[in-house]
């Protein structure tokens, strides 16, 4: 007894030694800011958790008594000076730079993260607590530099909903905790914006038709608040909370809004519309004293205007930029007593930017451009055409340009992880668009912040599209990490996300190749790259044969598409029997089927080596085999129209025979996706408003329709029938 006794007193001692052998002090400058702290909190939480005693200490000095030191600091900052003109440190000339971190061993016992911003000090320390993480003990010889490629790195909220208000038009939407409860939740954006930090992203835009009168009260025009003075108050601190946060995450928040948009209370005092297509004396005036008390009351926060969508003439949309907005921020400036112009992004949308840029700039200097990458699906991770050049024009305008990964139309609903289409891309939009931003959307825009799936509690979009938001984060901040290192950082997230090397390694796989087949189907035969449209609904036959009778955009086959052919273009060149160039439907179709059917052999394969967050895995399974069925539903049908248009040339009815015999392939894949998804999503589409016309209308009698697959097996079946009744006709 007393032997065992001995033993557990001299362990006692053994790890009391080891305790004070791992103590280290974090030396940071007196008046280091909260972006600063924030990243030496994370840093101090690593080093807690892998058995660190740390302490932070304000100094302008290193602790001489041998202590193990990490000295965190701008390069010009006496403590880190110190090390500079001892020799124990030394940044090259132009290895910092915006945003950019040295961390760097300096013998002694001491470590520095260096930087010559407080952002660059943020990413640094938690560059340095991730290593500490993952080593379980701090680095003893290191030298490692980082910046990003991107200046601008960010995500959006929608503060805007599924369906359109009672009385209202599209984008109307007041804040308040019955329409956007998480806005209101401190919990939610401590972990979102926590999120956003550890992907280095930088950007965060809410966006809305007319913010202003949920956030600001104009003495003027007290008339015009859309919520109650009570809940004003609340908005307001909300919104000030929100910002300082962000501020504190190294993450600039921006409010988007709409032209010419009006809240509806300002609107009906003075016998207005809400949403206006020319300028009136009373909306300039009160937009401008709105926009400069919004400045006035949020001087950290940007602004996005999109000067399009209701007023859609370029030169009212010139004037109201430099006579109504632009003034409005200077306004708001000279209030708040600050000289620094917020930034202002100018989005391409419904507009001309190289028009309205050259003037906006002879009034304001902090201008940024914004602009759909490719549409509003993705379709290609390669701009061309009239997409490229509007990019690279804007490019060329001497500030900053922003890609915009705007609605994934054709995504919805399903998962979305392909990091080898998704690094093409941003490669693209830096090399191909000259884009020195990205900006991206959640694949669920309008039902933020929850995801589509059918689950109790309701899955998070940023949790459950993790590798969606981390993969566009992780290029935009270098988009030319080696294929080798990629893969291996890929393996290692999705190894700690289910439990096992040989699962992440087919599940990485299934990603990959599932991520080809909704940009080919979709630029290669929907009517539409916009949210008009639900790829995953399908189409019916007519809309294949004859797409310019629904609305069809050439720009979607121009631009969006490497060079090919459509559909009839094909047939008659089949016909006559003329070569074919670049990408056709037959070629498209066996490219989506091998890439989806890979992708389901791959995700299969990994059924029998997840170990962990089995739930989730049987979800993501079921969205790859979601995807091979709905590819093979297009397979079906595109041949059935081949069938039809060559029947047109031929006049022989077993032509319409084999068409009908695809067509009744076609509605069978789609009764398999229905199996698939009645019971595993409440909707395809997010946004379930008229607006949404292809395959059919997304609304009736003013309420949401049509948003799910079994609501449009009816349609199909009936589209066979009907079809096969024709060919009876014709037999």
């Amino acid at each position: 007894m007393r032997e065992m006794l001995a033993l557990a007193l001299c362990l006692v001692g053994l790890i009391a030694d080891d305790s004070s052998a791992r103590t280290v002090q974090i030396v940071i400058s007196a008046d280091a800011t909260p972006r600063v702290a924030y990243g030496v909190d994370r840093l101090v939480g690593a080093l807690t958790e892998t058995g660190y005693d740390a302490t932070v200490v304000r100094s302008s000095s290193i602790p001489s008594d041998g202590t193990d030191c990490i000295a965190v600091g701008r390069s010009e900052q006496p403590h880190i000076q110190s090390l500079i003109g001892a020799g124990q440190i030394q940044p090259e000339p132009g290895e910092l730079g915006e945003e950019g971190f040295l961390l760097a061993s300096c013998g002694g016992g001491t470590l520095a993260v260096v930087a010559d911003d407080d952002s660059g000090l943020l990413y640094g320390c938690l560059e340095l607590a991730r290593r500490i993480r993952e080593a379980s003990q701090l680095p003893t010889d290191l030298r490692f530099s980082d910046h990003p490629a991107f200046r601008l790195r960010g995500s959006c909220i929608a503060m805007q909903k599924t369906y359109i208000l009672p009385g209202r038009k599209d984008y109307e939407y007041p804040y308040t905790p019955e329409l956007f409860p998480f806005f209101y939740d401190k919990a939610f954006w401590t972990e979102y914006l926590d999120s956003l930090a550890e992907k280095r992203m930088n950007m965060l835009c809410l966006w809305n038709g007319h913010p202003f009168a949920s956030l600001v009260n104009v003495p003027e025009y007290p008339y015009a608040l859309e919520v109650s003075e009570e809940q004003f108050e609340r908005n307001v601190a909300m919104y000030r909370y929100i910002a300082e946060e962000a501020d504190k995450r190294g993450i600039w928040l921006v409010q988007m809004f709409y032209n010419i948009l009006l809240p509806k209370p300002f609107a009906a005092h003075n016998g207005l519309d809400t949403q206006l297509s020319a300028p009136t004396p009373i909306a300039a005036d009160y937009t401008r004293k709105s926009i400069a008390e919004f400045v006035r009351q949020y001087p950290n926060v940007g602004l996005e205007v999109c000067l399009g969508e209701a007023m859609l003439d370029v030169d009212k949309q010139v004037a109201w930029c430099t006579d109504v907005i632009l003034p409005g921020v200077k306004d708001g400036m000279r209030a708040a007593g600050v000289t620094k112009e917020p930034p202002v992004i100018i989005r391409a949308h419904a507009t001309d930017p190289a028009v309205v840029m050259p003037a906006a700039k002879k009034v304001y200097g902090n201008l940024f451009t914004m602009a759909k990458f490719n549409g509003e699906s993705l379709t290609t991770w390669e701009p061309r055409g009239p997409w490229q050049q509007t990019h690279l024009a804007l490019s060329r305008l001497d500030s900053t340009h922003i890609a915009n990964i705007h609605i994934l139309a054709n995504l919805e609903p399903f998962r979305y992880g392909a990091p080898r289409f998704i690094q093409k891309s941003v490669q693209a939009a830096r090399d191909r668009l000259g884009a020195g931003g990205l900006h991206v959307y959640p694949l669920a825009y309008w039902n933020w912040p929850n995801a589509p799936d059918k689950c109790d509690p309701p899955l998070k979009q940023y949790e459950r599209d993790w590798i969606w938001f981390d993969a566009w984060a992780r290029y935009a901040w270098n988009p030319d990490v080696a294929p080798d290192v990629d893969r291996e950082y890929w393996l290692g997230r999705l190894t700690e996300m289910y439990g096992t090397r040989s699962a992440a390694a087919h599940i990485l796989d299934a990603y990959n190749d599932s991520g080809e087949c909704a940009p080919r189907l979709i630029r290669r035969f929907g009517i539409t790259e916009g949210n008009r449209q639900t790829l995953s609904l399908g189409m019916t036959l007519d809309q294949l044969l004859n797409p310019d009778n629904y609305g069809a955009i050439p720009d979607l086959w121009l631009s969006q598409s490497p060079p090919g052919e459509r559909l009839q273009e094909y047939a008659d060149k089949e016909w006559s029997r003329q070569p074919h160039q670049g990408e056709t439907p037959t070629s498209i179709i066996r490219e989506v089927l091998d890439y989806s059917g890979r992708a389901v052999a791959a995700i299969d394969a990994a059924e029998t080596e997840v170990t962990k967050n089995r739930d989730e895995f049987e979800r993501l399974r079921n969205d790859i085999h979601c995807i091979r069925v709905m590819s093979e539903h297009y397979a079906a049908k595109v041949n059935a129209a081949l069938c039809v248009l060559r029947y047109q040339h031929s006049h022989d009815v077993s032509d319409m025979q084999q068409a009908a015999s695809f067509l009744a392939e076609s509605v069978e894949h789609y009764r398999a996706i229905v199996r698939l998804t009645q019971s595993t999503y409440n909707f395809a589409n997010s946004m379930q408003t008229g607006h949404r016309r292809i395959p059919v209308r997304g609304a009736a009698d003013g309420k949401p329709a049509n948003f799910h697959w079994t609501q449009l097996l009816g349609t199909y079946e009936d589209e066979l029938a009907e079809f096969q009744a024709k060919v009876q006709r014709l037999k």
